[in-house]
């Protein structure tokens, strides 16, 4: 079976991408501009779970935020999967077929979540495996801006046609995410073999970049994702997920239901997740940020960053909403400052 990354190395060199640490990260790193007009990302830190059995849903109905028993074979869902203590591990990107539950998260954090899980399967009439490499889901392709759709549509006739809609076929999987540049964003999946036989087209009408350009798309859609750094450092409405649609308070319990459900409604922190950008190309998810307000404590934590194209990296920062009218810095005191921008949805003040 051919591998992506492989199969990616030797695309390299019809696309002049001769860096070697180009091949892990595809192609160059994009602005905000480029994405907005359109790209083509493949994406190489993602994994996949599937759990599959008759139980499958339900299983992961008691374990997630969100509501797993009635998700539709034609939509995907956020989720998030927390501590008892209420405080995420991981965020999720949630679909299903017939039999089998999908959870997408990054790689890095994909076998100590999905051996947690596994744990907790105990009767019930469900398996865990790592479905990353399986030929269905092999290659994954990101594509967003003006001009993608359209490019798209010359390999998938139809197209969701709202956000977290998903359609399947001989194509593979396409779910449409949250847009960012008011414009969708696709997630496609397929086998490296339909994947590469599209990537050269795609890349002739789009902008091609690679993890980097797919992260910076997500930062400016709002949407967060946990990683080794940010694991049990918030709780889901620290970093938007029940805005996004990720938590559902009307389920059943899971981990962290009592504390989550209090927070939403009988907490006293306001605490949110804004976008910034800094000019410091390295900061990275678990970075601290300083008010000049208070200098001797961190007001917040870098979720997400990715590098912006142009010399710095825009942020997804949790911190007090009180900071956002406030001189903030990245890594220090000392550090550059922040410059917050507009989020593509409404931050409402949450007590949490």
């Amino acid at each position: 079976m051919l591998n992506w990354t492989d199969t990616l190395a030797s695309l390299g060199a019809r696309f002049h991408i001769d860096e070697a640490s180009q091949v892990e990260d595809f192609g160059r790193p994009l602005a905000a501009a480029e994405l907005a007009e359109g790209f083509v990302a493949p994406v190489t830190d993602l994994g996949l779970i599937a759990v599959q059995g008759e139980d499958a849903a339900s299983f992961l109905h008691n374990q997630l935020t969100n509501d797993v028993e009635h998700l539709g074979r034609n939509e995907a869902r956020l989720a998030g999967y927390c501590t008892p203590k209420g405080r995420l591990q991981a965020t999720f990107l949630v679909w299903r077929d017939p039999d089998t539950v999908f959870l997408q998260l990054p790689r890095a954090i994909q076998a100590p979540l999905q051996k947690r899980l596994s744990m907790f399967v105990l009767r019930a009439k469900a398996k865990l495996r790592d479905a990353t490499t399986e030929a269905p889901f092999a290659a994954v392709l990101g594509l967003g801006g003006a001009k993608a759709e359209t490019a798209l549509r010359r390999h998938v006739a139809t197209l969701p046609d709202a956000p977290y809609g998903k359609v399947e076929g001989e194509f593979g999987t396409v779910i449409r995410l949250l847009d960012a540049f008011k414009a969708p964003r696709y997630l496609w999946l397929a086998t490296v073999e339909a994947a590469s036989g599209a990537l050269p087209a795609l890349a002739g009408e789009l902008a091609l970049g690679g993890t980097q350009a797919w992260q910076l798309a997500a930062i400016h859609a709002g949407v967060p994702q946990i990683a080794a750094a940010t694991q049990e450092q918030f709780v889901p409405q620290m970093v938007n997920l029940e805005l996004l649609g990720g938590v559902n308070f009307k389920k059943g319990c899971y981990p962290g239901q009592e504390i989550v459900a209090r927070s939403q409604y009988l907490g006293k922190l306001k605490r949110r997740t804004a976008l910034a950008t800094v000019a410091n190309p390295a900061a990275r998810a678990g970075d601290e940020v300083y008010s000049m307000e208070d200098p001797g404590q961190p007001c917040g934590m870098v979720v997400n960053a990715a590098p912006n194209g142009l010399g710095g990296a825009d942020l997804l920062v949790e911190l007090k909403l009180g900071a956002l009218g406030e001189d903030v810095r990245h890594g220090a005191a000392g550090g550059p400052a922040l410059r917050f921008e507009q989020m593509p949805y409404h931050l409402d003040a949450l007590d949490i």
